[in-house]
């Protein structure tokens, strides 16, 4: 795999809905890095299955991960919640787990050449993909103010649910996310905690920048 020199790479971990896609969009947006929300990708795969059910296997998804553009990902049916149920059982499957983070880690490494870097957000990008990124940050909130968050954003979207049943999903999706064998969600000793829990977008966004800004100053390496 090629490895761009004197890049910046932004590794961002998260529970669901703490504000890591939001954050990691406008830093990407900031500092011109590719961004790249790895969950989505499961949500591709997962959306693949249930639309192709009778071609979906391993020689399948190698072909569909191998031709996949950032732009795929940004298709609406991945965000319906069968795909998300869907997509929680095949990011469990080793063999896909694997050609998953191969296109991860290539998309760190190598961003187009229009881009200064990359900036990932998922649950395992501190430790599992970009372990040497420049900037590691754990991003966080308390369970009732993310499902909170989740359940205005899905009224937004017109998507009929209840606060209850958001944060009794919430819940379950934290259990299976920090629980898992594989690649479990985890803040690592060099990742920056950053609670959002009392923070706006705008804010949250400004801290970050703050560090990030300080480092670089100090670092002509980048």
């Amino acid at each position: 795999m090629i490895k761009r020199k004197n890049i910046l790479k932004v590794a961002i971990d998260s529970p669901a809905a703490a504000g890591a896609g939001t954050l990691a969009k406008a830093l990407s947006k900031h500092y011109n890095l590719l961004y790249l929300d790895t969950g989505k990708i499961y949500r591709f795969i997962a959306y693949l299955k249930l639309k192709y059910p009778n071609k979906y296997n391993k020689k399948f998804i190698k072909q569909k991960i191998r031709n996949l553009k950032i732009k795929d990902l940004s298709i609406k049916a991945l965000l319906k919640d069968e795909v998300g149920t869907e997509a929680s059982i095949v990011s469990k499957v080793k063999s896909t787990r694997k050609l998953v983070h191969t296109f991860q880690i290539n998309s760190a490494y190598n961003p187009p050449k229009k881009f200064k870097g990359s900036c990932l957000d998922g649950r395992d990008i501190t430790y599992k993909i970009i372990p040497d990124a420049d900037f590691k940050f754990y991003i966080t909130a308390n369970i009732k103010t993310r499902a909170l968050r989740r359940f205005k954003e899905l009224k937004k979207i017109k998507k009929k649910t209840s606060y209850k049943d958001v944060l009794k999903n919430l819940k379950k999706r934290d259990k299976s996310d920090f629980n898992r064998k594989i690649s479990p969600l985890k803040k690592t000793k060099d990742s920056l905690l950053i609670n959002t829990t009392n923070l706006n977008k705008r804010s949250c966004f400004l801290k970050i920048k703050k560090i990030i800004d300080k480092k670089l100053k100090f670092d002509a390496n980048i």
